[in-house]
């Protein structure tokens, strides 16, 4: 991954083995005392294996999940990129948003990944931001899913307490305002945006990044005025293909869940996509050490038998974690592969 690092020497490199490093161990220890708090002797004897090829499945709707994302991104370029490379770069975001910490997010790297498969540079970061963008639609979407279903249902477990309770309040707030704001700044208004990016990064703490962001602010406001002249239909398929993905990734819990044992179908997957919300805000790498208690608080109550709750977040963090960063270590080594070989010919050349 070396040769990553060289790509953005300016900026550090995209991949630190330090973030791998602590995801990873956070990942372990947590799901350790999981286990550990949680653990029945003899729990292993009450699995019905009638119930385990379920986890087949949670692995196909993760793959499906890739499917969804890569079929996005390669609609938002306009096909402009075949469908392994889509795949490619679905991959490596993935991976990088398993290792990185929640408030940098896999963007750099499938930035990167977009510009080694032949897309612009500025067109790359618009689709990124379009990409976002989506996810925040998906966001406005699933609120008000959630605080409806809230009067019928109890969405929000109740070992949250007031404090929990409020922070997942805001959350949704968050999501919203955040929402609206890129939303108007992308479809409707891209210049005042780029105004606002402007202002901020004029602070003395974020100056030193104001040239980089000034200069992909000016990418944002010509690929949005190519988004406005598109179809209705263009933005509703964009939306459907990042539902779909959505969707895939709420119901991997559910269905490892109900590979364990039995359990109410309906309060799974609301407290699935709340807790999916919840992830978002984990600041630690991959949401590492987080999103595991998470899992715990939100789905281990709807497990009749406390001794599960370890076994379905290891299996859920195996499908969804370790499995994803094996195969985009793979994706991203396609890339250093790649890169190796065309400054070799440039060399020989």
């Amino acid at each position: 991954m070396s040769d990553i690092q060289q790509n953005n020497s300016a900026s550090g490199p995209l991949i630190s083995f330090k973030y791998l490093a602590i995801s990873i161990s956070l990942s372990i220890i947590s799901m350790g005392i999981v286990i550990y708090l949680t653990y029945t002797p003899g729990i292993l004897e009450h699995l019905k294996p009638k119930r385990l090829p379920g986890l087949v499945l949670a692995i196909a709707v993760t793959l499906l999940k890739v499917y969804f994302s890569a079929a996005k991104i390669r609609f938002l370029a306009d096909k402009a990129i075949s469908k392994m490379a889509a795949m490619r770069i679905a991959l490596t975001w993935d991976f990088a948003s398993a290792v990185t910490p929640s408030t940098i997010g896999g963007a750099p790297v499938a930035t990167f990944a977009m510009t080694r498969e032949g897309i612009k540079l500025g067109k790359s970061s618009a689709i990124v931001l379009y990409g976002v963008l989506l996810d925040q639609f998906w966001y406005a979407l699933a609120v008000p899913i959630l605080v409806i279903s809230s009067i019928y249902f109890q969405v929000l477990p109740e070992e949250i307490g007031l404090v929990g309770n409020i922070t997942m309040i805001l959350i949704y707030i968050s999501l919203l305002g955040y929402g609206g704001l890129l939303a108007y700044g992308l479809l409707i208004n891209p210049a005042a945006l780029k105004k606002i990016v402007n202002v901020v990064f004029k602070l003395p703490f974020l100056r030193k990044y104001s040239v980089k962001v000034k200069a992909e602010a000016e990418n944002l406001e010509k690929y949005s005025i190519e988004l406005r002249k598109k179809p209705y239909s263009f933005v509703l398929k964009a939306f459907i293909l990042s539902t779909l993905s959505w969707l895939c990734r709420i119901a991997i819990p559910v269905i490892v869940v109900l590979s364990l044992l039995p359990a109410n179908e309906i309060l799974l997957v609301l407290r699935s996509l709340a807790m999916n919300l919840a992830f978002l805000v984990i600041p630690t790498p991959g949401g590492s050490g987080g999103v595991e208690g998470l899992f715990a608080i939100f789905l281990g109550p709807l497990i009749d038998r406390s001794g599960f709750i370890g076994l379905a977040v290891f299996v859920w963090r195996i499908i969804t974690y370790y499995i994803s960063i094996g195969i985009g270590i793979i994706a991203m080594l396609w890339y250093v592969n790649d890169s190796v070989a065309q400054r070799l010919d440039d060399e020989n050349n």
